[in-house]
């Protein structure tokens, strides 16, 4: 039975706000902003196999130790996730090759996630330069709030799904057109179309709802065994699902000729920042990998124990990872990897990782340090990373095959950040 259910919608909205209260009280009492109380911590050698012996060449990299920690991250922290059904399929349900006053060819495609349409299913808005002369390189990155709040345009499809309530994981409400638009400020699209890209988006409740439900919703049903009632202990959690939901958009890409399928950055902010890095793990075909305020579970060291801590996450989002994470709630340190690991599985493919000053829950050094402790991995192949431990100064990116920023401000993404990973698919993409 879900928690609305159960409740009611009034008494359910009335719940998540005590919820949400309380959560955030518990986060202030157990949280360290201090490198003071940083403790003694020590990683894991990438460059290490399991069985003790050095990885000293990229083929063994690629063919033996990238293998290996890969299986790791997927059965101790995000689970393991399933390949597509047979029968899933897409459909072009709208096209306009004049729309944003003729600055964008937009479509909305509809992909269906197995044969049977009364099942789950996401909606992917494309938006790609009117002036492109052949296909096109673009960056995508799943969105909060529905597809009709990037950008407020119009045509724009309002979203069928329950949408998130800020504040809030599961007040359910239907999408309306005062909504529109409402989140474009972290979608520099006027900015992403001028420079020659594309960009594609997705409401990433249409491939799992952002609450703990038991795994009843959303895509995880398709693939339950008989007799299987939710995912089991190493099976993949909702940032599993929101990472293979990117995936199936990139399968639709290669069935466009429009789209340039393989130059296509994925980017993602705080937990589909998180979301982002693991789809570029686990899915070579995205050429750039971008995090943005990504934070613990995504690219901040959890050994550090700074801002939001392991057992933190996994008791307020218990549905984000897989079951076998609990096990490293106030035990970062039996953890056979960390984070820089995750970093280190992009290479030798660009990945960027960005902070924000005043977000410091999301740990910038720590997310700037998995860059630097994953450089040694991209050094294999001919490649920079990050140059030492010192961070760089705010608002000075780095653009090595590792890019890193902090800026100025607070948890979100602002026209600076899409600035920077502007420049940085300019510079490797070798336009």
């Amino acid at each position: 039975m879900t928690i609305q259910r159960w409740l009611g919608p009034a008494l359910c909205a009335c719940w998540l706000l005590a919820v949400t209260s309380q959560t955030t009280s518990a986060q202030q009492r157990d949280v360290n902003y201090d490198e003071e109380n940083v403790p003694d911590y020590s990683l894991p050698d990438p460059l290490v196999m399991a069985d003790g012996s050095p990885v000293k060449e990229a083929q063994t990299w690629s063919a033996k130790r990238r293998p290996e920690i890969l299986q790791m991250f997927a059965a101790e922290m995000y689970g393991k996730s399933p390949a597509p059904l047979d029968g899933m399929h897409a459909e072009l349900t709208e096209s306009d090759p004049r729309a944003l006053d003729g600055k964008a060819h937009r479509k909305q495609v509809r992909i269906y996630f197995s044969a049977d349409k009364g099942g789950p299913k996401m909606d992917l808005l494309v938006y790609l330069p009117a002036t492109a002369t052949g296909p096109t390189p673009v960056f995508l990155g799943l969105n909060f709030n529905g597809n009709h709040t990037v950008h407020a345009d119009p045509q724009i499809h309002l979203s069928t799904s329950w949408i998130r309530n800020k504040g809030a994981a599961v007040v359910d409400h239907r999408a309306t057109e005062a909504s529109r638009g409402t989140s474009a400020t972290r979608w520099a699209v006027d900015d992403i179309l001028s420079r020659g890209y594309g960009l594609a988006t997705i409401y990433y409740g249409d491939i799992d709802p952002d609450f703990d439900d038991g795994f009843q919703n959303g895509v995880h049903p398709l693939f339950y065994r008989d007799g299987q009632r939710q995912p089991a202990p190493d099976e993949w959690g909702s940032i599993a699902a929101w990472a293979w939901g990117l995936s199936r958009a990139v399968d639709y890409f290669e069935t466009d000729d429009a789209i340039d399928q393989h130059r296509v950055a994925v980017m993602g902010h705080s937990r589909l920042g998180k979301t982002s890095l693991w789809a570029g793990a686990t899915d070579p075909r995205f050429a750039i990998v971008i995090s943005n305020d990504s934070g613990c579970g995504g690219a901040a060291l959890s050994r550090r124990r700074f801002g939001e801590k392991v057992k933190r996450i996994n008791t307020s989002f218990p549905h984000w990872f897989c079951d076998n994470f609990l096990k490293y709630n106030d035990n970062e340190a039996a953890l056979p990897f960390d984070q820089h690991m995750l970093i280190a599985l992009m290479a030798p493919r660009p990945v960027y990782i960005a902070s924000a000053e005043e977000d410091r829950w999301a740990d910038p050094r720590g997310e700037y340090l998995a860059g630097y402790h994953a450089t040694p991995v991209y050094h294999l192949f001919g490649k920079k990373g990050l140059p030492d431990e010192q961070m760089p100064r705010v608002n000075q990116p780095v653009m090595n095959s590792i890019g890193y920023h902090i800026r100025t401000g607070k948890h979100d993404v602002t026209d600076f950040d899409w600035k920077c990973y502007l420049d940085f698919a300019d510079l490797h993409f070798s336009r």
